[in-house]
């Protein structure tokens, strides 16, 4: 009889073509007034950043209809500056090996970027209206952030 059981871990992938540099993205990601500016409900007066491996992150997103509050955070995994940002992704205090990662990967394509965002530990499907869509939602608005549109 065959014991064994799945221990496939849920995870999905969004990849976008930036019109940006590699490091105004990466400045987008990793410094705390430019976050503010993309990552939907989050003042900027809820958000610490130490961007360094094993440096951790907070932030709360506020749903602007009911003022609700969700306290985000985690651990920086690895930091390869303009390249690569592995971090833990949920409450600021769990530990890490029971946190969704988030890998994010920027790759250079001459004046655009190739980002690449993979979140491992929570499933997400295009039309979930949950984690798929929240993140997805999330990086058009970094896209607009970024081409200077408004949001």
């Amino acid at each position: 009889m065959n014991m064994s059981a799945s221990t496939e871990i849920p995870e999905f992938t969004i990849t976008r073509t930036l019109h940006a540099l590699r490091e105004l993205v990466w400045r987008a990601w990793t410094e705390k007034n430019e976050l503010a500016c993309w990552l939907p409900s989050t003042p900027l007066e809820t958000i610490s950043f130490d961007v360094r491996e094993g440096g951790r992150y907070q932030y709360t997103m506020v749903n602007a209809k009911t003022g609700e509050q969700y306290l985000t955070g985690g651990v920086f995994l690895e930091v390869i500056t303009f390249e690569r940002l592995v971090f833990t992704w949920g409450y600021p205090d769990a530990p890490i090996e029971a946190s969704p990662v988030v890998t994010l990967t920027l790759t250079e394509r001459g004046d655009s970027t190739e980002m690449i965002f993979h979140l491992r530990g929570v499933a997400g499907h295009p039309g979930d209206k949950y984690f798929y869509d929240g993140w997805s939602h999330a990086l058009d608005d970094l896209m607009s952030h970024l081409h200077g549109e408004k949001q």
